[in-house]
Order: structure tokens, then sequence, then C-alpha cells
């Protein structure tokens, strides 16, 4: 088929993701499948770009540099990096990925594009795609990382967006040396709060350790080591961080994050810290801002663009930490995408739903839908046969779309459902489309424009998976999986009815027709399964063959709509291999086996049209040829069954000839990574393909180009497809009218045939007494009631009902007229048998005439009480196998039962311990440490023998007395009492000697068994007194017994009391069940029945044998009351009878025998009398005896069994010091192992820290050695520059020597270069001030070049130079600007390689003092870990007056407490007082000695003081200054005479003092009227002032804000020269202060000299 022609793509359409970049100014572009689409924001035009690979990964673009860059689907995937607009493949970059990169990006500021791989190396490259080198590349460190974005300030930054973090990568260069590291930005936590980390503490040697032990970070008591010790956080510390979504770089490197949570966050890359610049929980935040309002941000001169799920576009300003929303857009649908073109023009909008926009803010315009691919994934697409020009698509959603042939969309429609498959008509302009429900649309196509459902046909009750029409548009076929394929009449003028169906042996998989236009015949070949659970292959093929004929007819389907065989001719094919697909040709089909991954072409026999009854015919392949590499595939037919077209999920579509299919022409349309092809269609000139992307969501149309040498072969198809055009024109001129004239379809439009549904009959009749369910007609009617939506088969088959019910009707009512009948006669026997008796009276279910449907019945109930009984047996079973685990764990497993014992008189109780057999194990354990501490006390001993033979007689004496001291103190010491109890270990270690682990848990060992000794003492005289307490129990019952009878004898009706163990005290009781506790009936086998009823037999018969005649107990009763002799007991019940005279006779009528016989009868009832009460108290006594017996005895049990609790309470009390031992020794443990693991993590990350210490030294060496080598360079260069300048004049000797020095003026001359700027300077750009680092050097060379072109033109050379001359000089000049371009580069390499290297040795210093720090805390750490081990803790008991130490709220502080020796307190307590009587005998003799010393000390004061007093008058009396007045005064003898004169001098003093007073007051009136007048005056000024100033501030203002917009970038210029001469100011100041200091210095001195020569001293006086 390459001979034919090749694959080339028309068009595509769709969105495979939402990445959506700018390549220049007006154009964007995105993926397509397996295309890149470049689209015009102002035409509307677009381009495609093929993927070199097999599919296209990630995509970055650039538009500044007009470069595109993306990934290709394949192992070890390549980058290729393309130019726009001549799409010229730049570079391939292969990097290290192996599986897939995960995204990329491209620098503004040069050639570098940044990667990163995914699974499973996650590494991160940037890459200069000039020369396809890898920078720097960085393993392992980008995980769930979904973006990268370079600073566009400063492409040595680049930020990794990840799903749940977010990272700053910092590129560091030397020259050409790069590496790249990484600063994790720490998130706030979800309600925006900061997140403290876990210092780890320090261990700092202060000799002193807390009661708990040193304190170790939380890794090292979880017991991880290296890398999961640094990152372990504890799962109480975990909180939820806030979920980046996008971010954006500011002017100042900064970067704005927005998060899901409705957070906008500001980063500080250099410091790494983050600031809140929005939280929506916060008061007064604005209430449109909410979750997921900062989906995309992008930043633009007024503000900050941020879109969001709420399908509003906002422009932030923001201002410190405050956001205003300046401006708002609303969209149809939610933006995923924002983006700037790179000259910020224009605002591309990109939506999950396939829309993009276009906004321009500089013009104000509004928003601009420019594409609208809508979303989801197509599902097919196909070209109308009617119209070449048009092809038709369908999504899975529901959208079907026109597309012209340049690939623009001219109509749609929403189906609003989901859909399964789509074919066109040949014969009408109309589209078959099936859904999942089972449906199948017909859309109408004629108005392109608007496309039109016009009816709508229910087939199954899942989805359509297979719609066909024949060339000849005369059936349209459609298959599904439940076997049936219907027959639907394709011509618009038989309403679309479906003909008739037939029924597959299988699910179908594939389903073809072929139309024979000589025969008027269409072929059909289903490819099915054999078996409904294999639906994905088949190897059973049905042909059947349709006449073109009116299928309608009589005898050629059954009344349901069943084709009959006659008219279908059915053949069964079975195939070797399972089949994927299949496709019929004339007389041949082709096949596509996944099995096999091969084409196969299959040959028909020519006896297809034979009956059925031949039965399956074997078919083998005719030819197999190599199908696609990664399968299933589907293939297709061109029109002309020339052509075959394969396309699988490798996302290739191949094109061959069938009758040679080895060769064929391919092309890579779809991405295998994202399934490849879905469906492939063919034009009616089969020379246009469509194909449909499985998860791409694309349609890509493609053309068949015919070569030269296959131009015949093209024209063929040509010819064939205007054959069928002109054969079928006819028919389209009278069906695409009836099309046009179909009305839209609606839910109330008519149904098909058979879809009526039959209305429901009214139940009738009531329930009789005697529960005899009546049915009414509608019960017993065969018709039911239809569904909603019913389908074409279930309308039809409930049309043949209702017919079939219309015509026996008659029948039907004759035959409920006699069942009726029936049921009367049976109701009325069952009334009479109501009132029978009931010996005569029948069973209710007697009466009942359907015996099977009863039998069966009683089966199922029967069946359901086995399942349910065996249901409660497997219950029961697991519960009694639950009671026997818990009974052998908790019961079995026990030595010794848990019991307890209660008193008789209290409710006091006392338990004994439960106890399991120990182990072997720990006897074992218990022996092998019992037998070290003999062996270690043994070798003591003999160590001690050593010593005191060496010792002497005294020391030994001492060691005696210290021996039974230590004996007194061993309770103290040892922390237990369970000597008192008799059960110590003497293997027991000393608590003062337990430092190492092994005697610790040997400790452990040896306390377990004092504890178990402990338990076992107890428990032996708890069983003791159990026992005891069952005899007195049994004792008291035998005595309750008696006391029973002798109240039955008194008639007393008191009960005893009796006493009895309860169930705590027989525990063995809850493990048996009495029948007494069983509340239901217990349910009896048959076999358990039998024996049940012989045990009550034989009880009847032993009853009736006990009720025989017996003569002597008959004898014995009657002659002597059934005893042989009166017993002592009856004689309470004894009565001497009365002789009868004494009732019958008055006392008067008594005879003397009469009155013999009453003495004699009150003679024996006195006697009786007598020994009653005799009898009785004997009684009373001894029912008091016994009693009080009772009462003893169990009071005596009682106080046993308090001793026992005291007991009890000992043995508690010893355990739980026993177990505080225990606890503390397993604290220690645990201490020490943490300590150890502490110091395991500790000498990891030391060895890792000298390894990384070397390998930063050899790196460190590297880099100086490199840094000098390139210093020496750059000294050479400057070395040649200065050559250049000094030879100049060498260079023209032949110059005369004015010219010479014009011309050394004119070499100095540079031109000015403009400052190198990325866009013009009318750009909105908020990247104005862009470092263009990779081209900086290119791009100043190249302007100082053309600028130096203008200084070597001819009208710059001096007059009467020579041209060869100037031709010459400007050589020497560009030479000259070349070597300092050169060395300024060089110098720039050089500094930018010193701050390198600067950076490496602070990180070598770095390292240092790390491994300084770990050493030290090492240290610490095993200084700590020693004095833990010699620092152990000792349980001591003392009595609480000898705990000195205040108690606080539960435990007393010990940690600053001394423990010490009794007879150490006492002798101090005795040295104490001693000195203290000591002390105040010796402070009363200091008292009586100090009081004469007081007394001495005031008056040795008080002569002091007037010593002090005598010398402060003698010295105000020598510097007593003396003036004339003074000595005037000194002068005089009389003193009285001078008085009158000095009165007068006051008196005109004072007068002359009142006239001046007077005039400086008028004076200063004057003045006052004056100032009044000029402060008038201000105020009118100042009026006018505040008008002025209002206009000056609002001046001000706006002049301000000009500055701070436009000379922001010379603000720093302003503050240092403010800053300037603020200092000359201040050290002029400081000279003038200076300066002025010294000349106060000098005046006070030269006052001095005045006021001591004018007023002399007395003291200066006398010395002169």
């Amino acid at each position: 088929m390459d001979d034919v022609g090749n694959l080339e793509v028309r068009w595509g359409q769709g969105l495979t993701n939402h990445n959506v970049e700018f390549i220049d100014k007006k154009t964007a572009c995105y993926t397509c499948g397996n295309y890149i689409v470049f689209l015009n924001m102002e035409t509307k035009t677009r381009n495609m770009l093929q993927c070199p690979g097999r599919g296209i990964g990630a995509f970055a673009a650039n538009g500044n540099c007009k470069i595109l860059a993306f990934s290709e689907h394949k192992l070890n995937p390549s980058i290729f990096v393309f130019n726009y607009p001549e799409l010229g493949l730049k570079n391939e970059l292969r990097g290290s990925a192996q599986l897939d990169y995960s995204c990329l990006a491209l620098s503004d500021s040069g050639p570098y594009l940044g990667c990163c791989s995914s699974v499973p190396d996650h590494t991160i490259t940037v890459w200069n795609w000039e020369n396809a080198e890898p920078l720097c590349t960085q393993p392992q460190a980008g995980k769930d990382v979904v973006s990268l974005v370079f600073n566009p300030m400063n492409w040595l930054q680049i930020c990794a967006l990840g799903s749940t973090s977010l990272t700053v990568w910092n590129i560091e260069k030397s020259d050409s040396f790069h590496i790249i590291k990484k600063s994790v930005i720490d998130l706030p936590a979800a309600d925006g709060s900061y997140v403290e980390k876990e210092v780890p503490s320090s261990h700092i040697v202060n000799g002193r350790l807390t009661y708990f032990g040193p304190q170790m970070p939380t890794s090292a008591i979880s017991g991880l080591t290296g890398d999961e010790a640094d990152s372990f956080v504890p799962q109480h510390c975990i909180r939820a961080r806030l979920t980046p979504m996008a971010i954006c770089w500011t002017a100042t490197s900064e970067l704005y994050v927005g998060c899901k949570e409705g957070f906008l966050l500001l980063v500080d890359p250099e410091t790494s810290s983050v600031s809140v610049l929005f939280s929506p929980t916060a008061a007064g935040a604005i209430p449109e801002l909410k979750k997921n309002s900062f989906q995309s941000l992008a930043l633009h001169r007024d503000g900050l663009i941020a879109a969001g799920e709420d399908s509003v576009i906002r422009c932030l300003q923001i201002k410190g930490t405050q956001i205003e929303v300046t401006q708002t857009w609303e969209l149809e649908e939610p933006v995923k995408t924002v983006t700037f073109s790179p000259d910020y023009e224009i605002l591309l909008l990109a939506s999950d739903t396939g829309q993009m926009y276009r906004y321009k803010p500089s013009e104000a315009e509004n928003i601009v839908k420019v594409l609208d691919t809508l979303s989801g994934n197509f599902v097919t697409g196909a070209s109308l046969h009617t119209d070449d020009n048009i092809c038709v698509s369908v999504r899975d959603s529901g959208e079907l779309q026109l597309w012209s042939t340049d690939g623009f969309c001219i109509g749609s429609l929403s189906l609003k459902t989901e859909v399964t498959g789509l074919a066109c008509c040949p014969i009408a302009k109309y589209a078959a489309v099936g859904t999942v429900s089972g449906h199948v649309l017909f859309i109408e196509l004629i108005e392109k424009q608007q496309p039109r459902l016009v009816h709508k046909v229910h087939l199954y009750h899942g989805p359509v998976e297979h719609l066909s029409f024949d060339q000849g548009g005369n059936f349209l076929l459609t298959g599904a999986s439940d076997s049936h394929v219907y027959v639907l009449d394709a011509k618009p003028s038989k309403r679309f009815s479906v003909i008739g169906y037939t029924v597959l042996p299988g699910p179908v998989l594939s389903l073809t027709a072929h139309y024979v236009k000589d025969c008027m015949q269409v072929k059909v070949l289903a490819l099915c399964t054999a078996q409904k659970d294999k639906e994905k292959e088949g190897s059973l093929l049905k042909l059947l063959t349709l006449p073109v004929r009116d299928l309608a007819g009589p005898g050629c389907m059954d009344t349901q709509g069943c084709l009959a065989n006659q008219v279908l001719q059915p053949s069964t094919y079975k195939v070797p291999h399972a089949l994927k697909s299949c496709v019929l040709g004339v007389s041949e089909f082709f096949a596509y086996c996944q099995r096999r991954k091969t084409l196969q072409r299959f040959q028909l026999p020519q006896d297809t049209g034979c009956p059925s009854s031949q039965g399956v015919v074997q078919l083998r392949p005719e030819q197999e040829v190599e199908g696609h590499p990664l399968g299933p595939a589907s293939l297709v037919l061109s029109p002309h069954n020339s052509w075959l077209a394969s396309a699988g999920r490798d996302g290739l579509l191949r094109i061959r000839e069938t009758k040679s299919m080895e060769r064929y022409t391919e092309l890579q349309c779809h991405s295998f990574r994202l399934g490849g092809v879905r469906s492939v269609s063919f034009s009616a000139d089969s020379q246009t393909l469509l194909t449909a992307g499985l998860r791409d969501g694309s349609l890509v149309c493609t053309k068949l180009r015919i070569k030269v040498a296959g131009a015949g072969k093209g024209k063929e198809a040509t010819q064939y497809s205007q054959s069928m055009a002109h054969f079928l024109e006819n028919v389209l001129k009278v069906e695409n009218p009836v099309l046009r004239d179909l009305p839209d379809w609606c839910q109330g439009s008519r149904s098909p045939i058979g879809s009526t549904q039959p209305q429901e009959e009214e139940a009738g009749g009531r329930t009789e007494p005697v529960h005899v369910k009546e049915q009414d007609e509608s019960c017993t009617s065969l018709l039911s009631s239809a569904a909603s939506d019913p389908t074409w088969l279930e309308s039809k088959q409930e049309a043949v009902l209702k017919a079939e019910s219309q015509q026996y009707s008659q029948t039907k009512k004759s035959l409920k007229k006699s069942i009726k009948e029936l049921r009367d006669t049976i109701q009325e026997m069952m009334r009479d048998n109501e009132n029978l008796p009931d010996i005569e009276c029948l069973e209710q279910q007697e009466f009942n005439l359907d015996v099977e449907a009863q039998r069966r019945l009683e089966a199922e109930g029967e069946q359901e009480v086995t399942r349910v009984r065996k249901e409660i047996e497997l219950e029961n079973l697991a519960r009694c196998y639950h009671r026997d685990v818990l009974k052998r764990e908790c019961w079995d497993s026990m030595k010794i039962k848990g019991k307890a014992i209660k008193a008789f008189h209290s409710e006091h109780e006392v338990k004994n311990y439960p106890m399991k057999e120990r182990t072997e194990k720990e006897l074992g354990d218990c022996l092998r440490v019992q037998s070290i501490r003999k062996i270690e006390k043994t070798d003591s001993i003999i160590q001690r023998e050593v010593v005191e033979k060496r010792s002497k007689a005294a020391g030994e004496k001492e060691e005696e007395e210290e021996e039974e001291g230590r004996e007194t103190e061993s309770a103290a010491l040892t922390g237990s009492l369970s000597a008192q109890l008799g059960c110590s270990n003497p293997c027991l270690y000393d608590q003062f000697n337990l430092h190492i682990r092994e005697q610790k848990i040997n400790q452990i060992i040896l306390l377990q068994d004092v504890i178990y000794k402990v338990k076992t003492s107890f428990n032996a005289e708890f069983e003791a007194l159990h026992g005891q307490k069952a005899q007195e129990t049994s004792r008291v019952k035998d005595k309750n017994r008696r006391l029973a009878e002798i109240t039955a004898e008194l008639g007393v009706n008191e009960a005893p009391w009796e006493p009895g163990l309860s169930d705590s005290e027989r525990p063995e009781r809850a493990l048996a069940v009495e029948d007494s506790e069983i509340k239901v009936e217990k349910y009896l086998t048959s076999e358990q029945k039998k024996k049940e009823e012989e045990r009550k037999k034989l009880e009847e018969q032993r009853r009736l044998a006990a009720k025989g005649d017996d003569v002597r107990a008959r004898a014995l009763d009657d002659m002597m009351a059934g005893v042989v002799e009166v017993k002592k007991e009856d004689i309470l019940k004894m009565e001497i009878p009365q002789p009868e005279f004494v009732l019958t006779k008055p006392d008067i009528q008594w005879g003397e025998e009469e009155k013999k016989l009453y003495r004699e009868y009150e003679k024996k009832s006195n006697e009786l009398n007598e020994d009653q009460e005799r009898y009785r108290k004997t009684l009373e006594t001894e029912m008091k005896k016994l009693q009080a017996s009772i009462r003893d005895a169990t009071r005596g049990f009682d106080e046993n069994l308090t001793k026992l609790f005291e007991r009890k309470v000992k043995s508690e009390m010893v355990i739980y010091q026993e177990e505080l031992k225990m606890v503390n020794l397993v604290y220690s443990i645990l201490i020490e192992e943490e300590m150890r693991n502490r110091e395991a993590e500790l000498s990891l990350k030391l060895e890792k820290k000298r390894a990384y210490k070397n390998e930063t030294g050899e790196e460190l060496k590297k880099h100086k050695d490199s840094v000098e080598l390139f210093r020496e360079t750059y000294d050479n260069a400057v070395a040649e520059d200065k050559l250049l300048d000094k030879g100049f004049r060498k260079e023209f000797f032949d110059v005369p020597g004015h010219v010479v020095d014009h011309l050394y003026k004119l070499y100095k001359r540079r031109p000015r270069v403009q400052r190198m700027r990325t866009q013009t300077d009318n750009n909105i750009s908020p990247f104005k001030e862009r470092l263009l680092f990779g081209w900086a050097a290119t791009d100043g060379l190249c302007q100082m070049l053309k600028a130096m072109e203008e200084l070597d033109a001819a009208e710059n050379m001096p007059e009467g130079l020579e041209p060869s001359i100037w031709e010459r000089f400007c050589l020497v000049r560009r030479a000259k600007v070349g070597s300092e371009q050169q060395v300024k580069m060089k110098a720039l390499t050089l500094a930018e390689m010193q701050a390198f290297l600067q950076k490496r040795v602070d990180e070598d210093e770095t390292a240092k003092q790390d491994m300084k720090n770990l050493i030290d805390e090492l240290n610490g750490l095993r200084e700590d870990k020693i004095r833990f081990q010699l620092d152990v803790m000792v349980q001591v008991l003392i009595k609480q007056g000898q705990v000195e130490v205040a108690p606080t709220d539960f435990v007393a502080d010990y940690s600053d407490s001394v423990l010490l020796h009794r007879s150490v307190v006492e002798d101090l307590n005795r040295t104490i007082k001693m000195l203290g009587e000591q002390k105040i005998a010796t402070m009363v003799e200091c008292k009586d000695f100090r009081k004469g010393i007081i007394q001495q000390e005031w008056e040795h004061k008080r002569m002091r003081m007037q010593v002090e007093d005598l010398n402060a008058k003698s010295r105000d009396i020598q510097m007593l200054r003396v003036s004339e007045e003074l000595q005037e005064y000194l002068s005089e003898t009389h003193h009285d005479n001078s008085m009158p004169k000095q009165v007068s001098t006051l008196e005109k003093t004072i007068a002359l003092q009142e006239k001046t007073h007077l005039n400086n007051v008028q004076h200063l009136k004057k003045i006052v009227k004056q100032l009044n007048r000029q402060a008038a005056k201000k105020v009118e000024k100042n009026a006018i002032l505040d008008q002025q100033l209002a206009g000056m501030k609002v001046t001000v203002a706006e002049r301000r804000h000009i500055y701070e917009a436009i000379a922001v970038e010379d603000s720093q210029e302003v503050k240092a020269e403010e800053r300037y001469q603020e200092i000359i100011q201040r050290k002029k100041m400081v000279d003038l202060t200076r300066a002025q200091a010294e000349d106060l210095a000098l005046l006070r001195a030269e006052l001095e000299r005045l006021r001591m020569k004018t007023f002399p001293a007395l003291d200066q006086l006398k010395h002169n």
C-alpha cells in the first residue's frame, strides 16, 4: 500500500489536557492527541505539528523565545525542542528518564529547560537545549511534582509545585559547572496557623540528671536511625497542611501561592518564609473569595489575576497584606488555566470543558471565546456519504458535532445521554446514534448548523454496541451483548420501522454488512462468543443473507417479529483461533486475532446460500500477516472493498490493499499511552479517514495522499464513489424531503407499534371469615403491566398477548365461572366444617385441592427449617469454640483459680491471687539467674576473705558492727518488706550495685520470683481459710436442722439463718448451666424424645406400684398411729381427753365416781402440763445454745478473715513495692536503649557528615584550582588588553604624530549602548527589568559591534587621512573593543566563580561546625549515659517522720534531697544543740560588753559632730567674700548710726524702681497692641495658605504617586544620597559642637579668672 500513497493529517479536534501556552504574541498551542495544535488568537486559524514519537507526554512552550518542547511516550523517552513558526527540530534531549516525564518548563532568560521525570527515578534536570547539554541533575527530588516554573527575573531559580508540597530549587554556577540545591517551603496548617517543628534536645553536661533521665528526641524513642529518624514525625504532631494549587512569580522574585482551601500565600524563596495574604476564615475576609478561588494565577501590571471554581476571574490589588478586588469577569465555565501572552496584551483563559477565551486588558474589550472543543472523549466519527465535505462525530457525553473540511465546527446537538456508537446513512442526510440505555436515535443533518432529533426507538435494556448500514442504504443493523440483532428499515419514508430480529449463539462482538448490488441482497456477518462469560473474543461467525425485497410479508417472521431462517439463510462458521473483530468483503472477510496479534483473511465457501442444516463449517485463514504491536485492533473496509484499514491500541493507523496485505502505509494518529485508537471510518471516496482516540479526547482527520504510481487505484475508488452516488441519486431525492418534513422528536411522540400500555383492572372481592383469599381476574391474567419505556420486543410481545387475550376471551370467562363455582362450594364446606365437633373437624390444609403446591410449600418450609437449623448449629459451634478457647486460656491454664471469701456478718470480702503455672522458660531463667548470683556471691566472699586477712582485728570489729547495722537497715535499703513475710530471695542484687543492663534484667527475674512466692504464700493461707468456711457452713447447716425441729415443736415461725457459699466463692458454678437457668423450651431430637417417653413410662409404673394395697402399714396405722412407741418429742402434742360426762352433765349432777374420775383427770392434766412446760424450757435452752454457738463460730471466722485481709494488705504492699522496683528497672533499661539508639543515630550522622565533608573538601580544592586557573586566564586577558593599548602608536608608526594623537582619541571613544531590556519602553509587562543571563553576553557584544559600525563609517574619518589607514584603524579599534568585551565577560565569570567558591567555603565551614556539634553532642550523650548508669534509682522505705522534704500536690520532689544515716542526723543534732548553748552564753557576754562600746561610740560620735560643726564654721568664715559693705561694716564701730542712712537709700531706690516699672508697663502695652494687629494679619494670611494647602496636598499626593510608580528604580540612589547628606551634616554638626565646646571651656576659664580677680577669697588673701 505504500506504493499507492501515504497518510497525512488534514486536521484534528479535541483537547487532551488543559495545559495551554503561548508560542508567540498572538498564537497559543495545546496538545490534541498525538499532535500540537497552534491557534491564532486573532484569526482563529490553526495548524498542527505531529509528534516524532508515539505520543506526547509533558508539554511546555515559551512565547518570548518562540520555543516549544514536549516529551514522547515510550521507554527511555526523549524531549523534542522545536522552534516556531518554522517548526524545525532544534534538538532532541536524551535524559535519564525511564518511563515518562511528569512536567517541563522553559526559561525566559536563556536556552534553559527544566524537566522532572516520573517513576521510578523522579529526577529533576536542567538542560541547555541549544547544545543538548544537561547542566545539573538531582535524582529522587520530585516525587509529587506536577509543575515546574522558572523565575522570570532569574533563571537560576525554579519552583516545583507538588500535589501537597512546594519546593524552590536554586541553581548555583561556576563558569560551566552547575549544581542545584533545594529549599523546601514549610506550608502552614490547614487553618492557616504555622506549625512548629520539633527541636531535638542537645546534651549539655551539667553534672545533674532529672528524675526521668536524659530527655531523648522522638526518633531515639521510636528506635529509628538514618533518614527515617530525620523525617519521622509522631502521629500526634502531624497536622493537615494547606494544599498548593497555583503559583506565580513576582517582579521581586517572590511567589504567590494559591491553595485549595482558599488561602493566598506569599513566599520568600531566599528566607523560605511564608506569610498569609488572605485567609477565608479571618474576620473581615472578602466573602467572594472562598475555597478553590485560586486555581490559577497570573501576574499583570494592574494586579494579580486569579481564577477559581466559581467561573469568576478576579483582578486583585495587593498592598502589603491588604487585598482588594478591583475587577471581575464572569464566564460560563470554571477556568483551569490563566496565562498572558509574551507582550502581556492578551489574557488567555482555558476551562475544564474545552473552551478558550481571549481578553485584552489594555483595550478593555469583552471576553471573546476563541475555541470551543467541548470536553469528553470522542466515541466515533464518520463522513456523510451524501456530502464528502461534512464529518459527524459524537462524544461519550452525548455531544454530536458536524465538522467542515477545514476542521471547523459548523453545528452541534446535545443528546443529553451517554452514547456508544454512530453510523451515517448513505441514502439520506441523517445519522443513527446508539446509547447506553439501549435506544437508537436518528439525527437529521440536512440543516448542518441545526441538527435535530427526529426519531427514537428503544431496542435493548443494555448499551447498543454495534450500528451498521449496508452500502445500499436498505437496512440498519444493531447488535448488543444480549445476542439480539435487529433489522431496521433505513428509509425515512418508512419511519425507520423495525423489520424484525434474530438471535445469535452469543453476545455480538462485531457486526458488518455488505450490499451485493447484482443479486439485490445484503450479507451480514456477525462475530459472537459461544459463552456469555467470554464477551471479549469469539470464534463463531454467523453469516445472514437479507433480501432487499419487503421482509414484512407472510412467512418472513413469527408473530413476535423473529425473522425466519428461510429468509435469513443463516450459515455458521468457526475459526481455529478466537477473533477480536472482523469485516465482510465481497466473498471473503478479514479478522484480527488478538492472541496471535495477526491480521487474517478468510475465504467464504461458495455455497453460502444452502440451508443451515449443514452445521458449523470450519474455516482456515487464507492469509495471515503481522498485526499491531499493541492490540486489540478494529478493522474497516473501504467502500470499494479494495483497501483495509486497521487501528489498534498502539495508536497506529494502517492501510493496506486487500489483495496484498503484507505492505501497508501507517501513521501514528493517537498515543498508545492514552489507549490508542477507539474507532476508524472511511469517507465515501475512500481517501479520507476519521480516527477517534480512546482516552485522549481527540478526533483526527487523515488524508490518503495518492502517489503518481497509485493514481489508477485512487481513480478506481473515486469512480466507485461516483457510481454509487449516481445509483442512489433518485433515492436521495425522495428520502431527503421526507426526512426534512419529519417533526422534532419529543417525549410525547407516538411510541412504536405495540407500545400501548394495557390498563390494570381493579381488584375485587373481600376476605371471608374462613381466611380464604380470593383472586380476581387481574391476578390470573397473563398480561403484566408494561414498563414506562418498554423495548420494541416487549411492546411486540405485549401486543401479541393482548390479541390472544381478545381472541380467547369467551373461553376464559367460562373457565373463570367454573372456578368461581368450585370456590364457592369449597367455602361452604369450610363453613360447615367449623360447626362440627373437634373429632370430626378437618384441618384447613385438607381443603387444599392443589396437593402438589402444598407438598412443594412444605418441602420449601422444610428446606428453610433445615437451613436455619444449620445456621444455628454453626453459630452454636462457633460459640462453643469461643467458650472452649476462653475456658482453656482463662480457666484451665490457671493453676490457682480466682475466688473470694465473704464474711458471715458483713460485706467484707477477700480475694486470692489467680496464678498460672510458671513455664519452663521462666523456671529456667530463674534457676540460671540464681546460679549466676551464687557464683557472684561466692566470688565476693573469697575476695572479702583475702581482704580480711590483711586487715586488723579492730577493723574486723568495726566491720562486724557495720554488718550488724547493715542487717538492721536491710529492710529500709532493700526497699521492700518481703523479708517480713518470709518471701525474700537471698540472691537479690544490692540496689546500689545495679549498673549494667544484664544485672537489671536478672534483678527483674528475681523480683518476679519474690512476687510469685508472696502470692503463693498468701494463697496457701487463703485456701486454709476457704476450707474452714466450708466446714463452718456445713456445721451451721447441721445446727440449723436441729433448730428447725425445735422451732417446729415449739410452734415458732422464726426461720433460721442459712449461710451459704456465693458464686465468687464457688467460681466453677459459672461453667455449669442448670436447667432452671434456661427459660426457653428445650429442643429434643427424635432419639431424645424416645428416651424421654420411656423414662416417663417407667416413672408411671413405679407410681402405680407404690399406690398398691400394703396391709402391714395399714394395720400399724390403725393400731398405734403408725409408731411403735411414743417419742419424747411428741409430749407437747399430747392431750388428755375429758370424761364424757363433763360435756353432758353439769357439776351438781356428778356422782362420786364421776367426781373421782374428774379428780384423776385434773391430776393427769397438771402432770402433763408440768412435763410440757419442763420440756419446752429445755428446748428453748437448747435453741439459745445452738444460736450462740453459731454466732460465736461465725464471728470467730470473721475475725480470722479480717486477719487474712490484713495479710492481704501487707502482701499487696510488698507486691506493689517489688513491682515499683521492676517498673523503675524497666524504665531505666528503656532509657538506656533510647540512649543507645540516639548514640547510633548520632554516629551515623557523624559518618555521613564526615563523608560529606570529604566530598566537599575535594570539591572545594577542585574549585579553588579552577578559580586560580581562570584568574590566570583573566590576568592574561587584561595584560593583552593593556598591550593593545600600549601598542597603538607602534601600529601606526608611519602616520604623523598629530594624526596619531587624533586617532588615539577616536581609539578611546566608545559608542553608547542602551541598557538591555527584555521589551521596549512601552511594555506593560510586570517583569520589565528581566535579567537575561543566558543571552546577555552575546547580545551585549552584538549591540556593541552594531554601534561600532556607525563609528567606522567614512563620515567619521578625520580629514586628510588615507582610507587604508582608516580601515586599518577600524580593525585595530574593533580588536580593542572585542578585547574589552572579553575582559568584561571574564571579570563577570571570575566574580561568579569567586562567589560560588565562597559558598562552597561556607558549606565546608558549616560541615566542620556540624561535625563539631555532633562530636560534642555525642560526647555529652556518652557522659550522660555513664552518669545515668552510675546514678541509679534506689527505693528506700522510711517512716513518715524521717522524711523532711516539703510535700507538693501529689508526689514530693526529691531532686534536691540527700539520703543520710539516722546516726548522722542525731550526731548533728547533738552538736547543734551544744553549739547553740555555747552561742547563747557568748551572746550574753557580748551583750554586756557591747553596752559599754555603744556608750563610748555615742560619746565619740557627739564629739566628732562638734568637731565637724566647728570646722564648717571656720571654713565658712574663710570662704566668706569681703565686699565693700562688709568692709565698711567691719571698719565701723557704731553700727546704729548707719541704719538711717541705709533706710533712706533703700527708699530712694524703691521710688526709682516704681517709676521705671510704670514706664515699662506703658511700653509693653504698646507692644501688645502692635502684636494683636500683626496676629490679625497672620490669621488672614493663614486662611489663604490653608486654601492653598489643600491644593498643594492633592498635588503632592499625585506627584508622590507618580514618583512611586515611575521612579521606583531611583529610590535606592536617592536614599543613598540622602543618607550621605545626613552623614555630612552630622559630621559638620559634630565639628561645630566640638568647636563650641572648646569656646565654652575658654569662656568659663576666663569667667573664673575675672570672678576671682573681682571677689578675692579670704584664704587666698591669707596665703598671699
